[in-house]
């Protein structure tokens, strides 16, 4: 019996032919997508535990007494609004630890670097980058200590007394334990649970869409095997035979398919590492899969694929009479809207209540979303025949009305193969939402805005001893392009973050804000920026008055110093000044480096829900594209018949349109309305932001999709002219 399954999928002629490659094309994609992943996750932990290293400070002291410690200090630095991690170490005796990457620690003066850091100091000027670092070059740092290929890292060595008063820590042995399992406060590292749960999402929206493309093709003429299976089981053929040559037929498919989709991950693999959705690109190593993995899906795949084939052929296998009983299937109703409805409550019901605890929060938003999204798939085929049947009541031609009406009685049909739309439009929406808006209101200032041209250096108590005014480097106000240096100093009436500076100075310096009226002291940030940094319009900021006399500003303790810039040279010049000035505490910084951090993140949140969509739009449009190729061969004997009787083919090819055109925008516009509405309610309650319009990029790229995804579908409308023949009617 399988030896005949096989004969007849490979024999059966250009239609068998056609319709396995394509259920083999859409397994593959499938496949790739579940394997990319499923690899993703596993890059994560990867990438993950190579910072482990870096939280050393937070691992406790080795109980082996014969460890020698060394002093260990890491901070941040900025180039370019890059973040650097800059790791500086004194070994207190010839067994202490060696981090991962290098063959020995550094002696003083003496450093390691990443190769992209490497690269970074040999093109760029020392006096921006360069002088930071003290001593000269000995080595790169290895992939194994490196969490990804762009990693701006640096090792230096230096004495016991230089670390000591900059507040260095003495550790006995190197971190091991990843950021993902690190219970001590890890503060280097990968959110591990939100990345998956952010990689769950996009593999769930881009493979509803393929799922619904292979069930698409496992249903491609599906009426004539039926009614094929039908006749074998009218001349003696039993149900379990039956099952055999649909399971070897599905099976050939799903295995083809599962072969190509592993070729397919290892060939876009390279391309997936430079994608740096968790803020840095992965090496290519990285998105490997366990032998767990590779089983689950080369076995799962076609398994899968044996169960959905059994399942379609279902009637057949109860009666071989049971395909000739067609009916119109029982309209959808509108309790279908209940869930659609019950998330937007939910959502609407947390603004001004919102949970105090994240977990709380992600259970209300989430549980919100994913009603919604349940919704949207529940009452398609209810939006679908309320779209129908108005469409047919304004029906103007014969075209319009043939289509509304076929539509009407089916509408579970016409949005099955839209459905897949749902997961990803809704997603991307919701993305693109709150992702502009937050973008809009704590994004990363303007390149030409004060918070990104400015960079303070802070004083803390633990960094000992504030400077004094001649302590402060004279040349920092000779750098060209340095267009002030301001010295803020410490309000005796607020806590430690808040300055003075008098109004005369904040009126000579025209970009820091102004005073309200009457005032001679205003109170200030240490950056001279404070929350204005969120405000992208403009710079203009009326500080609050500070009651102190001006003379009495200068007679306070210096708390910052702020230098103003006109160039990125300027500004790195002036950063290294004030690192060789002031080598302890945090160094200096602007708020716009500060702020491009999550930014960036968010854009690359913002990439991956473009991703989503780009790639969920043909892929529907390709399912249609089968439906409809499948729908005109079982219905070209009708088609051949009203052709006969003087229907023009250019009505018959209006009506497969529309079948297929208006489930897809009908879906497309209710599934973005519901995500940008759903963003709304979301950053109202969470953030108390109202919704910013998506940009035009958003709106052009949901324009392009939808226009492949027509494209695709007219390539089937020849089809029309070839299948729907006279002698089509006269054969049969």
């Amino acid at each position: 019996m399988i030896r005949f399954a096989l004969r007849l999928s490979l024999a059966g002629g250009r239609e068998a032919a056609g319709r396995l490659v394509i259920i083999a094309t859409a397994v593959a994609l499938g496949v790739g997508m579940l394997l990319a992943t499923l690899a993703g996750m596993n890059a994560v932990d990867a990438q993950n535990g190579r910072y482990a290293w870096l939280n050393t400070t937070v691992e406790a002291s080795s109980p082996d007494a014969s460890a020698d410690p060394m002093w260990w200090l890491i901070r941040e630095d900025f180039h370019q609004g890059r973040s650097i991690g800059r790791v500086e170490v004194a070994a207190l005796g010839p067994d202490a630890p060696v981090p991962p990457g290098i063959p020995r620690l550094p002696g003083p003066g003496e450093f390691y670097v990443s190769p992209a850091l490497g690269e970074l100091l040999r093109s760029t000027p020392a006096a921006e980058l360069g002088d930071r670092y003290p001593g000269h070059e000995v080595g790169t740092i290895a992939r194994v200590g490196l969490p990804s290929p762009d990693s701006l890292l640096i090792v230096i060595g230096r004495t016991p007394a230089e670390l000591e008063p900059l507040g260095a820590q003495k550790v006995t042995r190197i971190m091991t334990v990843s950021p993902s399992q690190c219970g001590n406060g890890c503060y280097v590292g990968i959110n591990r649970d939100g990345m998956a749960l952010i990689l769950s999402v996009v593999a769930a929206a881009l493979l509803f869409p393929v799922l619904i493309f292979i069930g698409t093709a496992t249903r491609l003429a599906a009426t004539r095997r039926e009614q094929r299976f039908a006749a074998m089981r009218l001349v003696g053929a039993t149900p379990r035979q039956i099952s055999v040559i649909s399971a070897v037929e599905s099976t050939m498919a799903a295995a083809a398919g599962t072969l190509a989709g592993f070729g397919l991950f290892f060939a876009i693999r390279p391309a997936l590492a430079a994608i740096p959705f968790t803020g840095e690109p992965f090496f290519t190593a990285d998105l490997s899969l366990t032998a767990a993995d590779v089983l689950l899906v080369a076995l799962g795949i076609p398994l899968g694929a044996v169960v959905a084939s059994w399942l379609a052929l279902r009637r057949v296998q109860i009666s071989p009479l049971g395909v000739s009983r067609r009916v119109t299937p029982k309209p959808p109703h509108a309790w279908r809207l209940v869930p659609l409805v019950a998330g937007l409550a939910e959502l609407t019901y947390f603004i001004g209540r919102r949970p105090p605890t994240t977990n709380g929060q992600l259970t209300a938003y989430l549980s919100g979303f994913l009603l919604i999204l349940v919704g949207l798939v529940l009452a398609g085929p209810w939006l679908t025949m309320v779209g129908a049947r108005v469409l047919a009541r304004r029906a103007s031609r014969p075209a319009t009305l043939i289509a509304a009406r076929r539509l009407a009685d089916n509408p579970r049909a016409g949005f099955r193969s839209v459905s897949g739309l749902i997961v990803a439009l809704f997603v991307t929406s919701v993305a693109t939402g709150t992702i502009t808006t937050y973008v809009a209101n704590r994004g990363e200032p303007r390149t030409d805005s004060v918070a990104a041209t400015s960079l303070s250096k802070s004083f803390r108590p633990d960094d000992g001893p504030p400077p004094t005014a001649e302590q402060i480097p004279a040349e920092l106000a000779a750098i060209p392009g340095v267009r002030s240096v301001t010295l803020v100093h410490t309000n005796p009436d607020r806590d430690g973050r808040r300055g003075i500076v008098t109004c005369a100075e904040l009126e000579r310096l025209a970009v820091f804000g102004s005073c309200p009226a009457g005032a001679r002291v205003a109170s200030v940030t240490d950056d001279l920026i404070g929350m204005r940094a969120f405000d992208l319009t403009n710079d203009t900021y009326v500080w609050d008055a500070a009651d102190i006399d001006p003379a009495e500003v200068d007679r306070q303790p210096i708390l910052s110093v702020v230098v103003d810039t006109t160039s990125r040279s300027a500004f790195e010049r002036a950063r290294t000044t004030l690192i060789e000035a002031f080598p302890a505490g945090r160094y200096p910084v602007s708020t716009a480096e500060w702020e491009s951090n999550s930014a960036r993140l968010m854009r690359q949140f913002q990439q991956l829900a473009n991703v989503v969509m780009l790639a969920s739009l043909p892929i529907a449009g390709c399912s249609l594209a089968v439906t409809v190729a499948g729908g005109l061969s079982d219905r070209k004997r009708p088609f051949s018949m009203l052709r006969l009787t003087g229907v023009r083919l250019r009505t018959l090819r209006r009506v497969v349109a529309l079948e297929t055109v208006t489930p897809l925008l009908l879906v497309a516009a209710v599934a973005i309305g519901m995500g940008l509405l759903a963003a709304h309610l979301f950053l109202r309650a969470q953030l108390d932001y109202t919704l910013r319009a998506p940009e035009a990029s958003f709106y052009l790229m949901v324009a392009g999709g939808l226009a492949a995804s027509l494209g695709i579908i007219a390539s089937t409308l020849p089809l029309l002219r070839r299948i729907t023949g006279p002698e089509t009617a006269r054969n049969e």
